[in-house]
């Protein structure tokens, strides 16, 4: 079985920083094997004084010396990082992406040689160890490699091996769809301060009852709809809520919304 010594990160941003914090807590490596850089130099002292991993100064170095090597960087500067460290990047070490839009065939062209490849799409839960990630390995990769990779993807989140033609749903829907979330959190708890209550109360209380409800569905295995019906009382309040929901196309809205974020992935 292969080795596989370091991890670097092209990026410490938010996701760059959360993964290396998850494998951290997890003990899967230990600082002196994780790697990073940034273009920010804020960012780079931040990694190294709260992660207490190794920041190197380039892009290059990090790829040299990595074994799994994350790209953390937005779309957009993927080709100029790409171009810096192609020749970095040997047949044996397995490259994650993390970017919207940028397909196993796009990378592979930019790279202009073949790669062991993973794309993932995580999200920003990630930061406090609980997100949500779509994983699609390249035909290149190996059972053992995947799971090598697998093994750092759950650290921080829970990972979902699925086809390239699902990633820009993934995108939409775990990416994307958590601000539509937090935008959710903010209505019910603006409810909550309209009514008197304070604004510290009415945050907690609103995120604790959307954290709850997601694991009693995840947890008992039910329908969402049969889990609405239990708690919607005949002629009560519930069933005002959601009457009220309907009414204004709450499902639409939040379904329209996601159709966006995907359809806007695929253009990336």
């Amino acid at each position: 079985m292969a080795e596989y010594k370091k991890v670097g990160f092209i990026g410490l941003g938010n996701m760059g920083s959360a993964i290396a914090q998850g494998i951290l807590k997890n003990g899967l490596y230990s600082g002196n094997d994780i790697l990073g850089t940034d273009v920010s130099k804020e960012a780079r002292g931040r990694a190294e004084k709260q992660l207490g991993i190794q920041v190197l100064e380039s892009n290059n170095a990090v790829a040299q010396q990595s074994d799994i090597l994350f790209l953390a960087v937005k779309p957009q500067y993927y080709e100029e990082v790409i171009t810096g460290i192609r020749e970095a990047v040997t047949d044996e070490k397995i490259v994650v992406t993390i970017a919207p839009g940028k397909t196993l065939a796009w990378v592979t062209e930019k790279f202009g040689h073949p790669v062991h490849l993973v794309r993932t799409m995580p999200n920003t839960p990630a930061m406090v160890l609980e997100g949500a990630t779509a994983v699609c390995p390249s035909s290149r990769i190996t059972e053992e490699e995947l799971a090598a990779v697998m093994k750092i993807l759950t650290c921080f989140s829970k990972a979902y091996v699925i086809p390239e033609n699902l990633m820009d749903t993934a995108c939409g829907i775990n990416g994307s769809m958590p601000a539509a979330v937090f935008i959710f959190l903010e209505a019910m708890a603006d409810a909550a301060v309209a009514e008197g209550m304070p604004r510290k109360l009415a945050y907690e209380l609103a995120a604790q009852t959307v954290a709850g409800s997601a694991k009693l569905m995840l947890e008992s295995g039910k329908h969402p709809g049969a889990l609405k019906d239990m708690v919607t009382s005949p002629a009560g309040t519930t069933i005002e809520a959601v009457r009220v929901l309907e009414e204004k196309g709450f499902r639409a809205a939040v379904m329209d919304a996601a159709i966006a974020a995907i359809e806007k992935s695929r253009k990336l």
